[in-house]
């Protein structure tokens, strides 16, 4: 609901600067909070430093939404969702199984391909192993010997409510699978469930900035906004392809009850039936699609999702 008093509320004040600063780097008339209609969006943690810089400013812009996110694990969103605990406008995940969850539930009609990643290794330039890992990049040295020395600290996200968590385990599995080192997962994982090694999504990155970690997993899309460098891995392993199940059906994981498989790494946009905005969010999900918020998607380093298909329950 909108204020009643006319007088902005600081709140408004602030937002309004914000549009303004946007409008004054673009060149464009300024944009008022008053005239932006509110949108919730739920996303893949790994989407943050995109969502809350350009997508937001673009969604004002462009769309005259006031885009309000929440980042969190793909997996954690979607029992928040079905679970009747958040109520977004717009869901965004990576991978199809959380996004599937969302529409077997009966909370949305269709998931619309909108990107695409993989899985690569990053580390911290104030690593003693940062040289060694810029060598595996030049083809020098071994990643896998490199990652698995004993005074590596390497980060991983929680595999039960991130996907991420679980596509860092099916990328080494397809590497031993590849590698035929059958124990290679044991050596530098350990158990699925690694409390030494699983830190939330959006604090991973900081901690090999501050040089705690010397290696973690990320999505290709997550280094450069740190200004950290990444090993990219092979196409056989980086989850990249669109049939990794159908090609690997030997290769799963059981946590937490279930038993998981690796997927394609296809960000998902859905519309909530119940969204509070449904045509903001119709026009937002639609946009994403669009050029331009895909030469957004290039310049963060997303790939255009190729010949995926729309996700229906």
């Amino acid at each position: 609901m909108e204020d009643a008093n006319p007088i902005l509320t600081r709140r408004r004040f602030l937002l309004s600067s914000g549009w303004l600063a946007v409008a004054v780097a673009s060149g464009l008339p300024p944009i008022s909070a008053a005239d932006l209609a509110i949108l919730d969006v739920a996303y893949a943690g790994s989407m943050g430093s995109m969502m809350e810089g350009p997508i937001k400013a673009a969604a004002a812009r462009s769309l005259k939404l006031d885009f309000r996110g929440r980042a969190q694990g793909s997996n954690a969103l979607a029992q928040l969702i079905i679970g009747r605990a958040i109520r977004p406008d717009v869901f965004i995940s990576v991978t199809p199984g959380p996004a599937l969850t969302v529409l077997r539930a009966g909370k949305a009609g269709m998931a619309k391909p909108i990107a695409r990643t993989e899985m690569v290794i990053a580390y911290s330039s104030k690593s003693r192993f940062a040289p060694r890992l810029e060598a595996v990049s030049q083809g020098k040295e071994d990643l896998w010997q490199v990652l698995l020395e004993p005074t590596l600290r390497f980060g991983r996200t929680d595999p039960v409510t991130d996907p991420q968590g679980r596509n860092i385990v099916f990328t080494v599995m397809l590497a031993a699978k590849l590698l035929k080192k059958p124990d290679l997962v044991e050596k530098l994982l350990g158990p699925a469930i690694n409390e030494k090694q699983i830190f939330t999504e959006p604090t991973v990155m900081a901690r090999l900035q501050s040089g705690e970690l010397d290696a973690a997993s990320a999505y290709k899309v997550q280094p450069g906004s740190f200004h950290l460098p990444y090993v990219a891995l092979p196409a056989e392993i980086n989850l990249s392809g669109q049939n990794v199940q159908a090609d690997h059906p030997d290769i799963a994981l059981s946590i937490g009850g279930k038993t998981f498989y690796p997927e394609p790494l296809i960000y998902y946009a859905s519309v909530l039936m119940d969204a509070p905005n449904p045509k903001g969010a119709a026009a937002f999900a639609e946009w994403l699609q669009g050029a331009e918020a895909q030469a957004i998607f290039r310049r963060f380093q997303y790939d255009p999702p190729g010949n995926a298909a729309v996700l229906r329950a």
